[in-house]
């Protein structure tokens, strides 16, 4: 029976920070908060393409979530889980990754011998640079914002970069190793197959290829379980008790299906930042050996050694924030001051009242990770279709027509799906893209804008109490 109390939920997502509190017992989520992260860096001048953020800030915003939930429901947290966005690599000194401090508001660490994370939109790692690596023992390929890609591209061009660290995580993974004060590093296969050169099937990185490749595996940390317990808080953590159990980190799309999958006939839509179109494999379905790198779908690990069948599109909630922030950089230019969220509003405001456009957006702004040459495109322009609705509208169909070229409907279908579950960010803010996505794929969809990484990974360990 589930210990009373409530379970501490983290998602560092992208973007934003969010944390929840789940009632053990009742299940239902009681308090909830979330902040943008403001976390990206400027690219150095010597790297391109980068992609980086500032751990510290992500840890700030995380703090303040935390301050604004009831003290008295922190204390009693009896489980913290925490999940975060996949692929993406940071470093830092081991004996000396954070320092605890305490203030009024309790307890808490700051980065300190941490690197940037290198994120998973991170393009350094080039087509030539990627087909110079060895071929990995997993059915994922390797592509450019992954941890081991972007580790192999520090190896080659800034060793000595490299030799200041000890430890190597995802932001969730260095999270949960401060909170524990570990001086080593779990990390659980979800988030260890997105960083590639990891067998799934045996919870194993590909040491043999890795060193024979002269990767420093000194920097790997160790696999386990996906939904085992990493260690317990060494200090009181914002009211949060000291010897707390902490989960080991999971990645933020399978918590996001966790909380959606009521059912194995589900098809589950996450639109944020990017976008994952994801349905369960048969229980026994066990994956290929090698990489098919022209594939669009790929089988994420899950629980208890189950994979998703996974879409994972790069070109999301990205592409109308790039919008977003084009058009207000042209507003500025003439002089002029609007807020973001001013033109965010008036973009879904102007698609709602065009229905239609036979103006053609490819939205692919990054690229995808079986096609990066890809990029955007637009088409078919005339003068009747150049307002900001047929632009916002056309856009939005993109995104979603893309997705649907990766997993058609009529794959869907062929698996037993009856419905599609639909959750993120974006499309809980952009009603247009709810309206394209009943568009593409003809198959019920069931809204849940609550529902979120937060909540699943919340939902992970209360189910294991």
């Amino acid at each position: 029976m589930a210990a009373a109390g409530y379970v501490l939920g983290v998602d560092l997502g992208t973007s934003s920070v969010k944390v929840v509190l789940l009632d053990s017992l009742l299940k239902t989520v009681t308090d909830s908060s979330c902040f943008p992260t403001c976390s990206e860096t400027s690219s150095t001048p010597t790297t391109e393409h980068a992609r980086e953020q500032d751990p510290a800030r992500i840890i700030c915003t995380l703090d303040r979530c935390l301050a604004a939930l009831p003290r008295d429901r922190l204390s009693k947290v009896v489980c913290v889980g925490v999940s975060g966005q996949m692929h993406g690599v940071v470093l830092w000194k081991s004996k000396t990754g954070c320092e605890w401090s305490s203030s009024d508001a309790g307890y808490r660490f700051r980065p300190r011998d941490v690197s940037t994370l290198i994120t998973w939109q991170d393009g350094r790692c080039s087509s030539e640079f990627l087909s110079s690596l060895p071929k990995p023992e997993s059915h994922l390929s390797v592509a450019t914002g992954f941890g081991c890609a972007s580790i192999f591209w520090y190896s080659k061009h800034r060793p000595e970069f490299l030799s200041e660290f000890s430890m190597a995580g995802t932001i969730q993974d260095y999270v949960v190793s401060m909170l524990c004060g570990s001086e080593s590093c779990v990390i659980t296969g979800q988030n260890a197959a997105s960083w590639g050169y990891f067998n799934t099937t045996k919870n194993q990185w590909n040491m043999e290829i890795l060193k024979a490749a002269g990767f420093p595996v000194r920097l790997l940390p160790e696999p386990v379980e996906s939904g085992a317990i990493a260690g317990r808080t060494c200090s009181e953590w914002h009211g949060i008790p000291v010897n707390t159990p902490v989960g080991a980190a999971l990645g933020d799309f399978q918590c996001s299906v966790y909380s959606c999958m009521k059912n194995r006939t589900d098809a589950v839509l996450n639109l944020s930042t990017s976008a994952q179109l994801s349905f369960a494999m048969p229980a026994d379905f066990t994956p290929q050996t090698i990489p098919d790198p022209a594939s669009p779908i790929a089988y994420f690990p899950y629980f208890h050694n189950t994979y998703l069948a996974v879409a994972a599109a790069l070109n999301g909630g990205n592409v109308i924030a790039t919008f977003v922030g084009m058009l207000t950089s042209w507003i500025r230019e003439f002089g002029a001051e609007v807020p973001e969220s001013e033109v965010y509003s008036r973009l879904v405001q102007s698609a709602l009242i065009q229905p239609t456009t036979d103006l053609c957006v490819t939205p692919t702004l990054l690229g995808e990770r079986h096609n990066p040459t890809s990029l955007g495109l637009v088409s078919n322009i005339s003068p009747s279709n150049l307002s900001l609705g047929h632009m916002t509208r056309a856009m939005c169909r993109g995104i979603l027509t893309n997705l649907a070229t990766m997993m058609p409907p009529e794959v869907l279908v062929a698996a037993g799906v009856k419905r599609i579950m639909g959750s993120g960010s974006a499309l809980a803010r952009v009603e247009v893209l709810k309206q394209e996505l009943e568009r593409a794929f003809p198959l019920p969809v069931v809204y849940g804008e609550d529902v979120d990484s937060a909540v699943g990974v919340a939902m992970v360990f209360s189910d294991r109490l």
